[in-house]
């Protein structure tokens, strides 16, 4: 629902705001105002994504993992999608996730959010091991055995319509 209302609310802002910008400088300046800061902001998304790119390349070669690195460029891709709407509302929430100090305030709450994420995902992985003879063998078959217990039988099988 949050979604939703986002995705209603942020094009009616963005359309009052260019018919207001329309208003004082005219269709065709507002709408090369609004591809320049799309061309503008892509060259600088490049630019800052490749040294994030860079640096989380780094702290991997050393063993590191580069958690902050990929907020940084979870953040960078966030950013390119709102300079690439078109919008000056978007452009400018786009533009203020480029600027490094910007991005480095919010990284840490990034972090924050998804920490407890993939604890929780992660306690649902399997922690044990294979061993040998842990598994029982079927065709050692006792008369002591009930007859209602449950035997896996292994085999391949092709399906075939015709």
């Amino acid at each position: 629902m949050p979604l939703l209302i986002i995705f209603i609310i942020i094009p009616l802002i963005e359309l009052a705001v260019i018919l207001k910008v329309n208003s004082f400088i005219g269709i065709g300046w507002t709408l090369g105002l609004i591809v320049i800061t799309a061309f503008v902001g892509v060259r600088l998304l490049r630019k800052q994504g490749i040294s994030t790119l860079l640096r989380a390349n780094q702290k991997m070669q050393q063993g590191q993992i580069p958690a902050q690195e990929l907020a940084e460029g979870f953040l960078l891709a966030l950013a390119g999608a709102l300079l690439l709407t078109p919008g000056f509302v978007t452009d400018a929430l786009g533009f203020t996730l480029l600027v490094p100090a910007t991005r480095k305030a919010l990284v840490h709450k990034v972090i924050a959010f998804i920490t407890p994420r993939m604890m929780t995902a992660s306690s649902f992985q399997a922690t044990g091991s294979f061993q040998e003879g842990s598994f029982k063998d079927v065709h050692s078959h006792t008369d002591s055995q009930s007859s209602h217990e449950k035997i896996t039988i292994e085999g391949e099988y092709t399906k075939d319509d015709k």
